[in-house]
């Protein structure tokens, strides 16, 4: 059985890069869609606001039941690469493809246009949830220490950084490289570009990890569903973990889905796109060590408390763009980026966390089925930040167009694209500082058990 905190094995390098380039998946696959999706379907293809928005979330409630069952093949297999790899080669197989579909679909306008992004969107879920339920499993099984946990987390967030950085500056770059505002065919190219680099970091990642070690991994839980489900309702670390990043991610995914909103209808400039999300990204190439500090000084529930803090603050004050322009947003924005960069870190090594002090209780190999419970509620409660939006955009009188015939948005479409950037998300964020209370995981210095108060 395994003791958490027990031994302080070192994850060697090569493996630490090879784990944490993976994360150029990871990150792309949510970002570009949550940034430009839903501005594509309304701005390009001629789609109703509340409609674009259903279909950014519906594929997403799929999730629910394909990442549960990936986590818990995956738990099961048997292989001599280990019974994660197989599963991130499935995914690097499959989702590239998957996705650049989304983007390069035929020329279609209303309802059969997001009927067929819909589709292929589904189907990007689908193979994505191959590559990322296993691959968030490993952290958990690659060494015992808590705190190594965090330091070989902090590689993955350095490359979620660079990946963030790059599909967020460049996919808008390519996106809206014709023209002011972009064409169908440039979002065809976007598509395609941001589909290579994901095969090839997802390949990487799956050759890197060849020798990650798997630390006393105990035997798969050959128990049914209710057996499962049972053990993890009463692990309430876990259950409060998962209400706290589904809390934090609704409004990370709100904002993303306002980025190229507020850029364009409240800086004037469609272009910001980038510079914002430069602002928002930068730290996390540049914060970690800070955080990784923080969490040993503060424990991780302070340092968790301190980033959603910053993170809040900066959204808040950002409300006040329209008064003092666009280096005002700019300047916020960078305080946002690094209290987001401290959320990411943190919740990842909590869930890691929580996957070791499970297998050390229960002496069974869950892990896939813990991180595909909380990929789906995550990935599904996010999702819903671009549904939101959508309906404050609609409720704003938001009126959808095509590039060939642009129309002026009322003021209370501009006042709701403020709000949805701004406000709304700050209130999230400021919510699951309260949930972060509930949060109980205890360090090896003392018995590691996962109660909430």
């Amino acid at each position: 059985m395994i003791t958490p905190g027990a031994g302080e094995a070192t994850v060697p390098k090569g493996v630490r890069f090879g784990y944490g380039i993976g994360s150029f998946c990871t990150a792309t696959v949510n970002t570009v869609p949550g940034l430009l999706l839903l501005y594509y379907m309304t701005n390009f293809l001629a789609v109703p606001a509340w409609l674009a928005g259903v279909v950014v979330t519906a594929p997403k409630v799929w999730d629910f039941i394909i990442n549960p069952l990936v986590g818990r093949w995956s738990d099961r297999t048997v292989s001599r690469w280990g019974p994660r790899r197989p599963w991130l080669l499935a995914g690097a197989c499959t989702m590239p493809a998957a996705f650049f579909l989304v983007f390069a679909g035929p020329p279609l306008s209303g309802v059969p246009a997001a009927l067929y992004v819909g589709a292929c969107f589904l189907a990007t879920a689908t193979a994505y949830a191959l590559f990322e339920v296993p691959y968030k499993a490993m952290p958990g099984e690659m060494t015992h220490s808590y705190h190594e946990r965090t330091s070989l987390l902090q590689w993955r967030m350095v490359f979620i950084g660079a990946a963030t950085a790059i599909s967020g500056v460049l996919a808008p770059a390519i996106a809206t490289g014709e023209g002011e505002h972009g064409t169908l065919d440039s979002y065809r190219m976007m598509g395609l570009t941001i589909a290579v680099i994901m095969l090839v970091a997802m390949l990487a990642s799956f050759f890197g990890t060849a020798r990650a070690p798997m630390t006393g991994a105990p035997e798969p839980d050959r128990g049914g569903w209710r057996e499962q489900f049972a053990a993890i309702k009463g692990n309430s670390a876990f259950l409060w973990l998962t209400v706290l990043s589904c809390t934090q991610m609704l409004a990370v995914s709100m904002m993303l889905a306002a980025a190229p909103y507020f850029a364009t209808y409240t800086l004037g400039d469609p272009g910001a796109t980038q510079t914002l999300f430069a602002a928002l990204v930068g730290p996390i190439l540049l914060t970690m060590p800070l955080w990784v500090r923080l969490a040993k000084r503060l424990d991780k529930r302070g340092a968790m408390v301190l980033a959603a803090l910053m993170y809040g603050g900066g959204t808040m004050a950002a409300l006040a763009t329209p008064m003092f322009g666009s280096p005002w947003a700019h300047g916020w924005i960078l305080l946002v980026g690094i209290g987001y960069a401290g959320l990411q870190l943190l919740q990842f090594s909590m869930l890691a966390d929580v996957i070791a002090t499970d297998a050390a209780a229960s002496g069974k190999r869950r892990a896939g089925v813990l991180t595909g419970l909380w990929t789906a509620i995550e990935s599904g409660v996010s999702s819903f930040g671009a549904l939101i939006f959508g309906v404050v955009l609609s409720i704003g009188g938001f009126i959808e167009s095509e590039p060939s015939l642009p129309v002026e948005q009322p003021e209370s479409a501009l006042s709701a694209v403020l709000i949805g950037q701004t406000l709304i998300p700050a209130l999230i964020i400021f919510a699951s500082v309260l949930m972060t209370l509930k949060y109980r995981l205890k360090p090896p210095a003392v018995p590691a058990s996962a109660t909430a108060e």
